[in-house]
């Protein structure tokens, strides 16, 4: 049984066997650009969209899944390859993946011209599903590009509406963004998505400033996906319990929904940094029966140590108090 308390994380396929052996073996930033600029090669495009962003396509079937990744993010991988690579082989899918180095939140001319180029060339014509996918700063990205695409379905995870401090000034994060020009072109995602088929916007309602964000999604073509108690970390929870590929796979089947989702989200049952959370909050707020049915429910489904010690130690406090209870009504009954 897989135990809650350690990383999940979603099997390689086999078709990614596709990808050079020595990709993983970049040993520095040059290197690794050279190598994916090989495969580029061979798999459709790998083209440099000035200093700080490139563009990697795979051409394959005609479902298109499109991703905004950052170069740093892509390298910790062992694959060294996007995670959208892996998404899109799995199906047997064509994949584009527009790659920043840094937080550069895709701000840049020669990214607007790169889609320029492709709505010029009907690229996306060319593919019966278009699927765009970012999280955070990519994830505003994924809803921004979007336009370029009419009728593409879009999951932004944790998304910026825009950093623009006219707007959204009461986001501090990300200071050195807030200098960035989010007025001109592919600017304000909220309105860049009106043209896009399905949205789906998944945020941690807790965390205030991506709350915010999500709020400014607006549209009966968009779907609000609340995933509470991830800390904001929410890409990396999906990413770590296995949701990312079946979400992708249903927005392109055209099954993505609330509901959907909601049975997708059922996961973080057995995912435990979601059930360390549970606990520590109902440890907090002193709601010790809400401590005992966590644990009960944890140790009873799982392999999970902590929980059963937590458990145990609750019982045993419970049946110190009922000792101390009956020896105080036998004290006032004497």
């Amino acid at each position: 049984m897989t135990d809650p308390m350690e990383p999940q994380t979603t099997p390689t396929s086999p078709q990614m066997d596709a990808i050079p052996a020595d990709a993983s073996a970049a040993t520095d930033r040059a290197s690794w650009l050279g190598l994916m600029d090989q495969i580029g090669e061979e798999a459709g495009h790998f083209e440099p969209l000035g200093a700080h962003h490139w563009a990697f396509f795979s051409d394959q079937e005609p479902t298109l899944i499109v991703t905004f990744e950052r170069l740093e993010d892509i390298r910790a991988r062992p694959d060294q390859m996007p995670l959208g690579l892996q998404i899109a082989q799995a199906k047997g899918w064509s994949h584009l993946c527009l790659i920043a180095e840094g937080e550069t939140w895709y701000r840049d001319a020669r990214v607007y011209g790169y889609f320029d180029r492709l709505v010029d060339d009907a690229f996306f014509e060319d593919f019966d599903q278009v699927v765009f996918l970012g999280a955070g700063a990519q994830g505003y990205a994924a809803a921004a590009f979007s336009v370029a695409a009419p009728g593409a379905t879009v999951i932004a995870i944790s998304p910026r509406a825009t950093m623009s401090p006219a707007v959204a000034g009461w986001d501090r994060r990300a200071k050195k963004a807030r200098r960035l020009d989010f007025t001109t072109r592919y600017g304000y995602a909220p309105d860049m998505i009106e043209g896009a088929g399905k949205v789906f916007i998944i945020h941690d309602p807790e965390v205030a400033d991506d709350a915010m964000h999500a709020a400014l999604f607006r549209g009966r073509h968009v779907t609000h996906l609340r995933t509470p108690r991830l800390d904001g970390r929410v890409d990396w929870a999906l990413s770590h319990m296995g949701l990312i590929q079946p979400m992708v796979e249903a927005a392109v089947s055209g099954t993505l929904s609330a509901n959907a989702f909601a049975g997708l989200w059922r996961a973080r049952r057995n995912f435990g940094p979601y059930l360390r959370q549970l606990l520590s909050r109902a440890e907090t707020a002193g709601r010790r029966r809400h401590e005992l049915m966590i644990c009960r429910s944890v140790s009873k489904r799982l392999q999970a140590p902590r929980f059963r010690k937590r458990l145990a130690d609750l019982l045993a406090a419970e049946a110190v108090e009922e000792a101390n209870r009956a020896a105080d009504a036998d004290t006032m009954a004497g």
